[in-house]
């Protein structure tokens, strides 16, 4: 059984920064993908980041060059540090493994 729990949310000013965290209860992480997707109000979940096995990352192409991805094997985690946010940035921020299990998420509300 894979338990995700996300952690980090809150409120931002834009321009500023936050670090989101991904705790993975699971038996097996290193070898999975790790990711992070979100979901705004009134819109579709989009994917944001992902970290393969080998430490390859991929970003969608609106937080390109603004967040980071990365993991620690040895503790099973999953961390998004999200620098320069935009107003657009709010929304509830999932983590996800192998792509297709996902935690509860945390808010994330970018504001002056």
């Amino acid at each position: 059984q894979v338990q995700l729990v996300e952690s980090g949310g809150g409120l931002v000013q834009p321009g500023g920064s936050l670090r989101l965290s991904c705790a993975a209860s699971v038996i097996v992480f290193n070898v999975y993908t790790m990711g992070w997707y979100r979901q705004a109000p009134g819109k579709q979940r989009e994917f944001v980041a992902e970290i393969f096995n080998n430490g390859r990352t991929n970003y969608a192409d609106s937080v390109k060059g603004r967040f980071t991805i990365s993991r620690d094997n040895a503790e099973n985690t999953v961390d998004l540090q999200m620098s320069r946010v935009k107003p657009e940035d709010t929304a509830v921020y999932y983590c996800a493994y192998d792509r297709r299990v996902m935690g509860k998420g945390t808010q994330v509300t970018v504001s002056s």
